[in-house]
């Protein structure tokens, strides 16, 4: 039911009886606004802070722009995070760190005073280890932790009964998460988005249904739904702004697979050729001569574990230059999935599907860097 009671406090003085509860009088009082620098549309029940009146929006769903122009929404104890997405089907906002050290905030995280709220909590531990301990077995959290000291942090006791003796509990205090995992031996840098949600006001049929959620009037108490008075749909603009954005990506997507399978194809044929070669040179071999010693030109198992191996996120950020896309198997990176990156040109892979590459070939097969020994690092699991 959209007819939900509002405080009179937070309505408009206005008192204009010719408000009249169709969509194109709402829309055009308040304007669907975005910043600059960024593609989230704004809406009710989100206000634009100095550009849409105090009516367009529901209290505590103020947003602005930053200097970068990137939006941003301040929480009363927390302090200001910029949005990266927002979902008015569900109901849902992701947050990130614009300093990206999430977890520093998270320690002192409040949401008293707003109208969000976190979908789950989970209790996690911080610890402080040293660094000699924890750099080979666990992920630590980089902007909290120093050359002597690591921070760690994981929802299983277990983890922290087995390192008690040589680490410092920090806290232990619920963290928002999307979703609560099993107390497993762990730890995690914490940095994925935030994801909220928040209950009232409910839009979230209103939005399925293809109209836009507001007050009926100016001076009223009550939230309506809103359709296009001619096509009884909401405003088009988001249709066309879909439709432009899928115009773009859809063709990128479509380059960069095409030329992923290329590549793929002509390693493909450049190995066969050599295995031919390889064939044709033992045939001619006489009987009587001693047989070629069969070398492997690839890299050594030591050296292949000794490039960064990593699990995805909820966020599924690739930290090198390739999109979400293994090259090599052309399929999408998913969640805790284990990815490689090549050290010379940070090319990222399946851990599978990259390792057995490195057994047989020395370079890239994205770019055909080959990584000096300078490039290679040792880096800890996440």
């Amino acid at each position: 039911m959209m007819e939900k009671l509002f405080p009179l406090e937070f309505l408009s003085s206005s008192s204009d009886s010719s408000d009249i509860p169709n969509f194109g009088k709402k829309f055009w009082n308040c304007p669907i606004s975005l910043c600059l620098n960024s593609r989230i549309s704004i809406r009710f029940p989100f206000k634009l802070e100095g550009t849409q009146p105090q009516t367009c929006g529901y209290p505590g769903f103020n947003l602005s722009c930053s200097n970068q122009s990137r939006t941003v929404l301040k929480l009363p104890y927390s302090g200001e995070f910029v949005v990266r997405n927002i979902d008015y089907i569900t109901q849902q906002i992701q947050l990130y760190d614009p300093q990206d050290c999430l977890p520093k905030r998270l320690l002192s995280f409040n949401l008293s005073g707003s109208p969000f709220s976190a979908t789950f909590y989970q209790n996690y531990t911080f610890l402080s280890c040293p660094t000699q301990l924890t750099r080979s077995r666990f992920t630590s959290i980089p902007c909290l932790s120093n050359s002597t000291n690591s921070v760690l942090a994981t929802p299983s006791m277990r983890l922290v009964n087995s390192v008690s003796k040589s680490c410092k509990v920090i806290t232990s205090l619920p963290i928002p998460v999307t979703w609560p995992i099993e107390d497993q031996e762990f730890t995690t840098d914490l940095n994925d988005d935030l994801q909220l949600t928040w209950d009232i006001p409910d839009c979230g049929d209103c939005e399925a249904q293809g109209g836009m959620c507001g007050f009926v009037s100016k001076n009223s108490h009550q939230l309506g739904c809103f359709h296009d008075s001619k096509t009884g749909r909401a405003t088009n603009g988001l249709h066309v702004f879909r439709i432009i954005a899928l115009s773009i990506a859809v063709p990128a997507v479509s380059c960069v697979v095409g030329i992923a399978c290329f590549a793929c194809f002509m390693d493909g044929r450049r190995r066969n050729r050599g295995r031919a070669d390889q064939r044709s040179a033992t045939a001619i071999v006489s009987p009587d001569s001693p047989q070629p010693a069969i070398v492997i030109m690839g890299l050594d198992e030591s050296t292949i574990e000794s490039y960064q191996k990593l699990v995805l996120g909820e966020s599924r950020r690739i930290p090198g230059p390739n999109d979400g896309i293994c090259p090599i198997c052309l399929s999408e990176f998913e969640m805790k999935e284990t990815i490689r990156c090549i050290p010379a040109c940070k090319h990222c892979f399946h851990a599978d599907c990259i390792d057995e590459w490195l057994r047989m070939n020395t370079t890239c097969p994205l770019c055909r860097n080959s990584p000096s020994p300078s490039h290679v690092t040792t880096s800890t699991n996440v």
